[in-house]
């Protein structure tokens, strides 16, 4: 199977702390992979630099898209990251309450909206044709994950579950070969983790793309990934299925066997 990502010795200081340290993983297209480790083991700095928000000092990213044409991410501004089918959410939901349901998950489309402003402000036939064309896109989004009968609501009126939904339901709307989940049940309760945990795997399989997931949730972890990288203090652990994390002496004593760091 090949792979969609390819992250290669990645490293990366602030203010001469290592955040990560010669770091190694790869992840099979359709595959989803789990980065799991204590609290500031360097997990979303990891994801930060794979999405380029931060630039590593060593290191590198290869991306490979739906086409089979691959990308150094290294050499890309953040905003080229996510037209090659490299999307991610945040620990911190990103909803805009002041918007209705659908409006946030168009908000996931604006890269493929070109009707620009001019095109607007006089309401070109062509540029309504792309945003009704867009519309029933995102109603097929909500649609999937549930949501349709609360299409024309605020966000700011639904639950906390709910916007976790949205704001993962908002990344199928670039059409993703790669989704980077960032504690996607953060906050959750256990019906709504089980409900997500579903999404998830039915993300992975109808829309053929891979999921990199960072989660607390060791439950959720090891029943979803298909392969796990533990990580402590930015450095490798260890690498397996969930049994082989699970039984991995090092991955115990600095993430598994202590609750309270978790």
């Amino acid at each position: 199977m090949e792979d969609v990502l390819r992250v290669e010795n990645l490293s990366i200081s602030f203010g001469g702390l290592k955040a990560v340290d010669n770091l190694s993983f790869s992840i099979r297209r359709g595959e989803i992979y789990g980065l799991i480790g204590p609290n500031g083991a360097g997990k979303t700095t990891v994801f930060n630099c794979i999405t380029q928000f931060y630039k590593p000092n060593a290191g590198t990213i290869r991306f490979i898209a739906k086409d089979g044409k691959e990308h150094i991410l290294n050499h890309l501004p953040v905003h080229k990251i996510i037209p090659l089918g490299l999307v991610r959410t945040f620990q911190n939901t990103e909803v805009v309450k002041d918007l209705t349901v659908i409006d946030n998950i168009l908000l996931g489309g604006h890269t493929e909206f070109h009707s620009g402003v001019i095109s607007n402000m006089f309401s070109m036939p062509w540029a309504r044709k792309h945003e009704k064309k867009m519309r029933e896109k995102a109603m097929e989004v909500l649609r999937y994950i549930g949501l349709e009968g609360i299409a024309g609501q605020y966000a700011a009126a639904q639950p906390y579950g709910v916007l976790k939904l949205i704001e993962v339901g908002r990344t199928l709307m670039c059409d993703p070969s790669l989704i980077i989940l960032d504690e996607p049940a953060g906050g959750l309760n256990e019906n709504e983790t089980e409900r997500l945990m579903h999404l998830i795997r039915s993300i992975s399989r109808d829309y053929h793309c891979s999921i990199l997931l960072v989660e607390h949730d060791m439950k959720l972890v090891m029943g979803l990934c298909d392969r796990i990288c533990a990580i402590s203090f930015g450095k490798k652990l260890a690498e397996g299925t969930a049994k082989e994390i699970q039984e991995s002496q090092l991955v115990q004593d600095a993430y598994l066997g202590k609750e309270d760091e978790a």
